[in-house]
């Protein structure tokens, strides 16, 4: 909680928040979705456990889970994000290349540490695109962050013509940084302060290549090695001067393939996943090839809106401590 600003002052009200929140769901969800030919769909909130289904985010984070009366104890879990369901959805409605499916998802991640840009519930629009084995490149990757760069622009600009205070801060365009050349750039940081550096640089980037191991044997960030290619994904982060930090908006990419899934998996040091019901599927070449992601609602809120902490966008119990350091700041928890 030492990152928020003294002397802080929210631009706008509770109740000119609550309004503005909405007003940022509705425009965002169908510019995203004209931007990348997506349907909106419908999201579960659990999933059957043993599946290979649920995200397993960096690899080690434990889903909250419960078993079900009436189906001899089946066990589910909430979902941690929608990555792996997305595709089998994308599978299920025969999606062509070039079109997808976006949803409402809410998650729990219990491992999560509470900070002012983190809590335990994500709220987010998770989003699956089928295409074509030949798009599987950096360049048609960085064609879609660029298109969902522009909704973010589309947003900002939206706000700011209906609330002028809220001046757009993004830069005309996204820069394309690999975490190896960052590494290089910044020698000596740790990844979030590379992150940091960059970010402040050049106003918004995307860090293309997260999960697999740099030059030095470090990982730039963990990711599950069983939806993502690593070499084919990133994080959209954009500089948010009201807490001068780097603020990761979006984590997407292109989906594995038969043979990257193998190979992440021996690199994880879990290649038993490859038996479960979604690796197999994959591995049988029933599934499509596909790109996705999730954009944070409540982060992209507070970042359109200028606070301080995510516990003004989204309503969640709070610790007492953070509760009464935010007051002390200057900021009201919803």
């Amino acid at each position: 909680m030492s990152n928020l600003p003294k002397n802080y002052k929210p631009v706008l009200g509770v109740k000119e928040t609550e309004h503005a929140i909405v007003s940022i769901k509705d425009f965002f969800q169908l510019t995203l979705s004209t931007e990348l030919n997506l349907t909106r769909v419908t999201a579960p909130l659990f999933v059957p456990s043993g599946m290979g289904i649920n995200d397993d985010l960096n690899g080690v984070e434990k889903p909250v889970s419960f078993n079900v009366k009436g189906m001899n104890g089946q066990k589910m879990e909430i979902v941690q994000s929608l990555a792996k369901w997305k595709r089998l959805k994308v599978t299920e409605m025969g999606m062509k290349p070039g079109f997808g499916i976006y949803t409402d998802m809410n998650a729990i991640r219990p491992d999560e540490e509470l900070d002012a840009v983190h809590s335990l519930y994500v709220d987010q629009w998770d989003w699956c695109m089928a295409i074509d084995e030949k798009d599987r490149t950096v360049f048609y990757l960085f064609d879609i962050v660029k298109k969902i760069y522009r909704t973010l622009k589309r947003v900002e600009f939206f706000l700011y013509d209906r609330y002028s205070m809220l001046e757009p801060v993004l830069p005309e365009d996204i820069k394309l940084i690999y975490s190896d050349d960052l590494l290089r750039e910044y020698p000596g940081m740790t990844a979030k302060e590379r992150e940091n550096a960059a970010a402040k640089k050049y106003g918004a980037i995307f860090i293309c290549g997260i999960g697999g191991k740099l030059p030095d044997g470090s990982i730039h960030d963990g990711r599950a090695p069983d939806y993502d290619d690593w070499e084919l994904n990133g994080d959209i982060i954009v500089y948010y001067p009201v807490l001068d930090i780097a603020l990761e908006l979006s984590s997407m990419g292109i989906r594995v393939d038969e043979e990257t899934l193998l190979h992440q998996l021996e690199q994880a040091g879990c290649p038993e996943r490859a038996e479960l019901a979604f690796q197999k599927a994959l591995l049988n070449h029933e599934l499509p090839y596909t790109i996705g992601g999730g954009l944070g609602q409540s982060r992209i809120c507070m970042f359109c809106l200028r606070k301080a902490h995510i516990g003004e966008v989204q309503s969640f119990t709070w610790p007492p401590h953070i509760v009464k350091h935010a007051l002390e700041n200057g900021t009201q928890l919803l």
